[in-house]
């Protein structure tokens, strides 16, 4: 059977409002044909890995997509990805098995060399990953270009729920809602589904996804930091969002958090008053600005 005829089997199906049919994602190499506005090189990026604690846990596979974009938000090329296996050195977890598909077999002797890496990002100013606060942890261990390229977020960036996606921000759930599904679970192919999510006009806003990730990547934040927060307070700072720091990439040793222009004062009085006395209100809570570092590429000046 051919595909015309499959597509027409499945509008009938859709338009009889009893079934909802989800689309296999074919990804094509161009989303926009080129009309001379600058472009800049992007990648999608996403960790598959033995556990959530990037301290503790190992990659065991990495995709990288690098697209091209430009300041509106429009996608133009998409390039070949970038994917490699990785050997953890030890076994892989069987509920990651279970949930990826990848076995120690597939990984074995694998590796991925952080040389290749930075080769392979060249001229990127932007990495964009769904959770990127997790996958970026694990990727500056693996490539410390990684620390010098800004991040976007395809996750926190969009407000999803805000534009009717009531089934949850898990990258299934978003394809799902917007009529496709791809292999999930695995490095590539969820580069693939979020760069696709990012080219899609938003339901309710009618902006494109990438769009608004690059409104709010350029908007100044600050971090802040908790020098010296007492051990014993690490669960307060975690359930307001602060991340651990253990001093890698030569950043301070300290709990963070990074927060808005707006809501600064706020985290201060939340340091003052909750993370302070503990040590007996000693002046070491810290915080500096983060420079909207999108801000210079997006006016023509040269990413910093």
């Amino acid at each position: 059977m051919d595909i015309d005829e499959l597509e027409r089997m499945a509008a009938l199906l859709q338009a009889s409002s009893r079934y909802r049919i989800l689309r296999r994602l074919e990804q094509p190499s161009a989303y926009n044909v080129p009309d001379g506005t600058p472009m800049h090189r992007g990648v999608f990026l996403d960790l598959e890995t033995t556990g959530l604690d990037p301290e503790r846990d190992e990659v065991i596979e990495m995709g990288m997509l690098p697209f091209d974009f430009s300041s509106d938000g429009r996608v133009f090329s998409v390039h070949e990805p970038f994917g490699r296996f990785r050997d953890p050195g030890l076994p892989i977890p069987a509920e990651v098995v279970a949930l990826t598909g990848i076995t120690d077999e597939m990984v074995a002797g694998c590796s991925v060399d952080a040389a290749a890496i930075e080769a392979f990002l060249g001229q990127t100013v932007l990495v964009v990953a769904h959770h990127a606060t997790f996958d970026r942890r694990f990727a500056e261990r693996l490539c410390g270009a990684f620390a010098r390229v800004p991040w976007g977020c395809s996750w926190s960036e969009i407000p999803w729920a805000d534009e009717g996606f009531v089934d949850g921000t898990k990258l299934g759930n978003l394809a799902s809602t917007c009529g496709f599904f791809h292999d999930g679970h695995r490095a590539v192919d969820d580069c693939r589904a979020g760069l696709e999510l990012l080219t899609r006009a938003l339901p309710r806003s009618g902006r494109r996804g990438l769009d608004v990730l690059l409104e709010s990547a350029r908007a100044a934040r600050w971090r802040i930091r908790a020098v010296g927060a007492p051990y014993e307070l690490r669960q307060a700072l975690k359930k307001r969002g602060y991340r651990w720091n253990p001093g890698e990439n030569g950043r301070p040793r300290a709990w963070f958090v990074d927060v808005p222009d707006g809501a600064v004062e706020a985290e201060r009085d939340f340091l003052r008053r909750e993370i302070l006395p503990a040590r007996r209100r000693r002046r070491r809570a810290a915080g500096r600005r983060l420079r909207p570092v999108l801000r210079p590429l997006l006016t023509g000046g040269t990413p910093q």
